[in-house]
């Protein structure tokens, strides 16, 4: 039995000897905690008062509820999923993404219109409200269960200059790659990571925990005079993936000398 006697709300109380317990090990990383009930006799509090302290845990991220089981602590290991985020030119004037067959598209992909937004119109060097093609892809990993959520933004622009985006807007991103190639096209990748709290249709779409960030991945395809041509999102929980890339140094510009 361990008794409450420190300042602040009981449940706070509560929740700080449950945190503490956790960072010592005594619950272990995966471990059930406790029931309701043997937290009220160990901490001599309510029913309301353990259940307050637990809700502030799963907002902080250090227990996962999961009904009809209980409150397990939240794992520590290492990331399930490794994103190769590397393109590979290929024979025939074809790209490879290295890792990419290990996804599978949980349902048919999903091509619409749609117009930038402020964010994507920077990306893509557009202002907002610009016409766009969009797809978008569930992705799952049949190894681990983990999903992906990708979205590719074609610029109506850019697809009227390349027919073939226009009579296909949803194709895999290597072909896109592929078209943009053959269309005469100098292609290179910049990429930006970021993560951020998910909104509630992307929580309940990646089927994540509570308090779990999301890992958002924008990566532009660069052409012609390094112009944006299409822009790729990728979303995934944060506790399930990382990403690993390969870098390479650029030359450095040679100095004129002044005469």
């Amino acid at each position: 039995m361990t008794e409450i006697q420190r300042p602040g709300a009981l449940y706070q109380q509560v929740a700080a000897a449950i945190r503490e317990a956790i960072l010592s090990g005594e619950f272990a990383p995966e471990s059930l905690l406790p029931s309701e009930a043997q937290l009220m006799t160990r901490y001599q509090v309510s029913r309301p008062t353990v259940r307050n302290a637990i809700a502030a845990l799963r907002a902080e991220g250090l227990i996962d509820v999961r009904h009809g089981k209980g409150s397990f602590v939240r794992s520590d290991g290492h990331p399930t999923v490794a994103l190769d985020r590397r393109i590979q030119h290929a024979p025939g004037g074809t790209f490879v993404m290295p890792g990419g067959d290990v996804w599978d598209e949980a349902e048919e992909p999903s091509v619409h219109r749609t117009r930038t937004t402020k964010a994507t119109g920077r990306l893509l060097g557009l202002g907002e409200e610009e016409e766009l093609f969009g797809c978008d892809r569930l992705l799952t990993n049949a190894a681990t269960g983990t999903r992906a959520m990708h979205r590719t933004l074609i610029p109506f622009e850019i697809a009227e200059s390349v027919p073939a985006l226009a009579e296909e807007p949803g194709q895999q991103p290597t072909a896109v790659y592929a078209v943009l190639a053959k269309a005469g096209h100098k292609l290179w990748w910049s990429e930006t990571v970021r993560a951020r709290m998910p909104v509630p249709d992307e929580r309940a779409t990646l089927q994540l925990p509570d308090a779990t960030p999301i890992l958002h991945l924008s990566r532009i395809t660069h052409g012609t005079d390094d112009r944006p041509l299409i822009l790729e999102e990728l979303r995934i929980g944060a506790d399930r993936a990382e990403t690993a890339y390969r870098i390479t140094a650029d030359k450095q510009p040679t100095r004129r000398r002044q005469t």
